[in-house]
């Protein structure tokens, strides 16, 4: 990839505090990228503050914006306060997901309900937002997940409240592609990060290290350069779920 293809661009990151987030801010202010880094609440303030700190270290201009982004106006802020800062917004990616693991017959109303806003109606609306305030020739990209085609139980709300966002990212392709727009999903699979460790007994964490063909579960360190490739060069690409896995599942 070249040195210049983020060079001046201007990405918002959702929950770029951290993990996959934060790992994608970093590597996109290497590359020169202007950067508006989310954050949803003071749980996520320090980690996102150290975010802030690498970046500019790195000599990244960025902001920090803390928003709960199931309330769609604060999405719609945060691509106000990024063209306020920057002028502009090339890139958007969101990253923000949570996993519940459970029977279906437990689920209670609220959890779907918690679930459905994290996993589905942020994903959309972000999508929409990105679509109104993206500059022409601009990218997109979701983090879904590859339990879209497992054949599982126990994930239903995860992968179920995920697997629209497939859906937005072909929609949201053809309508902005006369703008020069691109619109992708990337799957990974289960990746070794807190989020992951949180809903698995260690017996669970040993399958999935075992399932992938290549071996082990996906590092955040996979996923960027691929995220990046999209956003960049790889802007022909849309429409599309990528799965990048190590061989976890496919279709």
């Amino acid at each position: 990839m070249t040195q210049h293809a983020l060079n001046g661009k201007t990405a918002i990151i959702t929950g770029g505090a951290k993990n996959l987030g934060g790992l994608i801010a970093r590597k996109f202010a290497e590359h020169g990228a202007n950067l508006v880094i989310h954050y949803n609440s003071a749980a996520t303030l320090e980690d996102a503050e150290k975010t802030l700190a690498d970046v500019q270290s790195l000599g990244a201009k960025a902001v920090l914006v803390q928003a709960n982004l199931s309330d769609i106006q604060q999405i719609e802020n945060l691509f106000i306060k990024a063209k306020e800062a920057f002028g502009g917004v090339d890139i958007a990616i969101n990253t923000v997901g949570r996993v519940l693991k459970k029977p279906f017959v437990d689920t209670t109303e609220q959890e779907f309900d918690e679930m459905n806003d994290v996993n589905n109606k942020i994903a959309y609306f972000f999508i929409q937002a990105a679509g109104k305030h993206l500059n022409n020739n601009g990218k997109i990209c979701s983090i879904v997940t590859s339990l879209l085609a497992a054949y599982t139980g126990l994930y239903s709300t995860y992968e179920g409240l995920k697997a629209p966002v497939e859906h937005y990212t072909r929609a949201a392709s053809k309508e902005f592609g006369e703008r020069g727009i691109s619109v992708t999903a990337v799957a990974p699979g289960p990746m070794d990060t807190p989020f992951f460790y949180g809903q698995e007994a260690p017996e669970a964490v040993a399958y999935h290290k075992s399932a992938a063909a290549l071996g082990g579960l996906t590092k955040i360190e996979d996923i960027e350069p691929l995220v990046r490739f999209l956003v960049t060069e790889g802007w022909w690409i849309t429409g599309q779920t990528i799965f990048a896995n190590g061989g976890y599942t496919t279709r």
